[in-house]
């Protein structure tokens, strides 16, 4: 699999058609996902919004190849998902994907430095250490460098985790709930730099918030209501 270039690519980058998610449950079949289309291009934004329980993390999951539908499909760049191994998403999304979570899924024990050079390492990037100390210090923590994860506090982070996602220039951005853990200005800072790096690197960018005014910063909205696009 080639490494995508955002510059080249001319059609939607990610396009779904018909795509629903149904489990089976002790009272039946369950459709937690039904008939959601959407097309994005490269730099577009989009915000997943709806109640908890209407399915916005399961959209979000099948967006990112992490789960396959049981009906329709998810097209990255034309490729089809559901056609894909799973050797071969997991490689999609090394080589094209960056992930913000609410929960930071930073390793404690490693600094700020280490958590940020880790994609670029599995990549054999020679210039890894380069460009996690120019992200780090692009997001304010060129002083935290040193620093375990564990020793931050919990904005600082997320900021090391928003500095591990864009280091590698990925195609696409899925943030699930990016500033929910956070205090308002604090999470007022993460908002600011998310879209800062955003438009700087055209990464498009996708996200599941509760947050009104971080999902109205977005180009679009896709509201859910019981699984299904209103």
């Amino acid at each position: 699999m080639k490494p995508f270039l955002k510059q080249s690519f001319q059609e939607e980058l990610i396009i779904t058609e018909n795509l629903g998610k149904r489990v089976s449950t002790h009272e039946g079949d369950l459709d937690i996902l039904s008939g959601i289309q959407l097309k994005l291009g490269a730099g577009d934004s989009l915000a997943i919004v709806g109640e908890s329980g209407s399915g916005k993390s399961t959209l979000l999951g099948l967006l990112a190849g992490l789960d396959l539908p049981t009906q329709g499909r998810v097209l990255i760049a034309g490729q089809d998902l559901s056609r894909m191994n799973e050797d071969q998403r997991a490689e999609l999304r090394n080589l094209w994907v960056g992930f913000v979570f609410q929960s930071f899924q930073l390793l404690p024990a490693l600094t700020a430095l280490e958590n940020v050079m880790l994609p670029l390492e599995l990549r054999a990037d020679r210039h890894a250490q380069e460009k996690a100390s120019h992200l780090l210090e692009r997001v304010g923590l060129a002083h935290r460098l040193q620093h375990q994860a564990r020793q931050l506090s919990g904005g600082e982070q997320q900021r090391v985790a928003l500095a591990r996602a864009f280091v590698t220039q990925p195609a696409i951005l899925f943030a699930d709930e990016p500033t929910g853990n956070l205090d308002s200005k604090t999470g007022a800072r993460i908002t600011e730099l998310l879209f800062e790096l955003n438009q700087e690197q055209a990464t498009t960018l996708i996200l599941v918030t509760h947050d009104a005014r971080l999902a109205g910063l977005c180009q679009r909205q896709l509201q859910l209501e019981a699984g299904r696009q209103i």
